[in-house]
This record gives C-alpha cells, sequence and structure tokens, in this order.
C-alpha cells in the first residue's frame, strides 16, 4: 500500500519561519504556479517558476520538485541561493536542478528582475523549434514582444553550470527569452509582470501555430505599425495596467481555488 504523499507544509509554521514580506512574495509565486495550471501551461513536475526573496539579492523561492503546479502553495515553496544551496525547504523535497541553472543564472546577473517564469508548452517549444522564432508580425498578442526577444540555443538538459554564463549573455538586458527547442522564460520587476509577459507570449506561440496550419499567405502589417504596438505595451509595463492585469488573475483564481494561500 502506498503512503500519502505530503504536499504542503504546516501554514503558521511558515509564515513565522519567512516573515510577512516573503510569505506575501510566496503566497503571489504560489498563485502564478495555480494559474499556469489552470491555464495547461505545465509539463508534469517539470519546468520552474523563481521570484527574489526581497531585500535579499542571492535568495529565492522555487518549487519543490516533485510536485505538480496544482500542488504548489504558499507554504511549501523552497529557498535556495545563487549557488543552489537548499536555505528552507519545509517539506524536504529539494527542488530541480534545471531550475536552479536557469533561474539561478539570470537571479545572479539581473538584479532589476523578481520573477522568472519558464514553460514547456506544446505551441512554446513549437515555436522554439522554427528557424524564425516568434512572428512579431503575425498577431497583436504577438507584436508586443517585437524587438524584445532573446534567443538562446539549445545544450541539452540544463544540468550543466557552465551554461549560466551562455544563458546571461544571451538573455541580455532583455525580458523575454525563448530557448530554442525548449521552450519559453519570461521576468519581470514583479511577479504579475512576468506572468503578464508570460501570458501574452504562450497566446502568440498559440497563434502562430493555428495560423501557419492553415495553409494560407500570412499577412504582415507594416514593420513601423508593429514596432508602435511594441512600444505602447512596454510604456504601459510596470504600471497601472500590469498592476490591473495581475490582480484580475488572482481574482479568478480565488473564485476557483484559494487553497494557493496555505
Amino acid at each position: 500500500m502506498s503512503t500519502a504523499i505530503v504536499t504542503r507544509a504546516d501554514t503558521d509554521d511558515v509564515q513565522r519561519h519567512v516573515g510577512q514580506a516573503e510569505w506575501a512574495v510566496r503566497v503571489e509565486l504560489a498563485a502564478a504556479y495555480r494559474l499556469a495550471a489552470r491555464f495547461g501551461w505545465t509539463d508534469h513536475i517539470f519546468t520552474h517558476f523563481s521570484a527574489r526573496v526581497p531585500g535579499v539579492h542571492d535568495h529565492f523561492l522555487i518549487n519543490p520538485y516533485g510536485l505538480t503546479f496544482d500542488e504548489v502553495s504558499a507554504s511549501n515553496l523552497v529557498r535556495i541561493d545563487i549557488e543552489g544551496k537548499v536555505l528552507y525547504d519545509p517539506l524536504g523535497r529539494g527542488h530541480n536542478l534545471a531550475g536552479y541553472v536557469i533561474h539561478g543564472a539570470i537571479h545572479s546577473a539581473r538584479p532589476d528582475l523578481t520573477c522568472i517564469l519558464h514553460t514547456h508548452t506544446t505551441p512554446g517549444v513549437a515555436v522554439s523549434a522554427q528557424e524564425t522564432g516568434l512572428l512579431t508580425y503575425l498577431s497583436q498578442q504577438a507584436a508586443r514582444f517585437h524587438g524584445q526577444i532573446a534567443y538562446h540555443d539549445y545544450e541539452g538538459f540544463a544540468f550543466n553550470r557552465e551554461e549560466q554564463a551562455r544563458l546571461i549573455r544571451d538573455i541580455g538586458d532583455k525580458r523575454i527569452l525563448i530557448l530554442r527547442n525548449h521552450g519559453l522564460l519570461t521576468a519581470g520587476a514583479s511577479i504579475g509582470e512576468a506572468f503578464h509577459h508570460l501570458y501574452f507570449l504562450e497566446r502568440s506561440c498559440a497563434i502562430q501555430i493555428a495560423a501557419q496550419a492553415g495553409g494560407n499567405p500570412l499577412r504582415q502589417p507594416p514593420d513601423a505599425i508593429v514596432a508602435e504596438a511594441a512600444a505602447v505595451y512596454w510604456r504601459g509595463v510596470g504600471g497601472t495596467y500590469t498592476d490591473r492585469t495581475w490582480q484580475a488573475f488572482l481574482r479568478d483564481l480565488q473564485r476557483h481555488d484559494s487553497t494557493f494561500q496555505l
């Protein structure tokens, strides 16, 4: 007979241990995991989201290894440092090494970024495998990312710490990274911003694959129009536009399942 798997730590104990500021980040990061599960952006127990611990440059939170996205909650997230050392692990499950290699690299090099989200969805991987990558002229959703995407070539499973230098080099000053033949990555100064980018990036990839499957020639708006659409989007990033979008996502999640807060 199998033993039931514990997926949630004692909420009160974790809150006392981490303090109010970290707990607030834990709740929002857990919400991002649950939203991704609702949208079907998961790859079973693989892929990972992370968020920096407030006030500590080299500490960040990531999912416990072996739990699915719909099992992640505020109390079971693992705190690790830039070197991959586990600092606080309420369930004792550890973390995915590939998650550390990818997220640790970017967190170490980009203090302007609080949150990093990484997915392996079918549309995202399909677009990452195309030589042209994301066709930013193809839809309004994709136009947001015109001139804002970095690319990183596939190097196999991300278990090699030497890859970190190349991840840092390739993302540069961007917040959108397409990992070729692998998946998507978005980052932001807040969890809400990173999730906002991921939502539209996932939509862009799904639209691209659907449009290409239609078999008809694809229409391309003038470059100036696409560039202006991107400029409008990025002018709003981090302000009321981003905050209201994230709050709407959180309300939607609360209506369906509030256990991410535990």
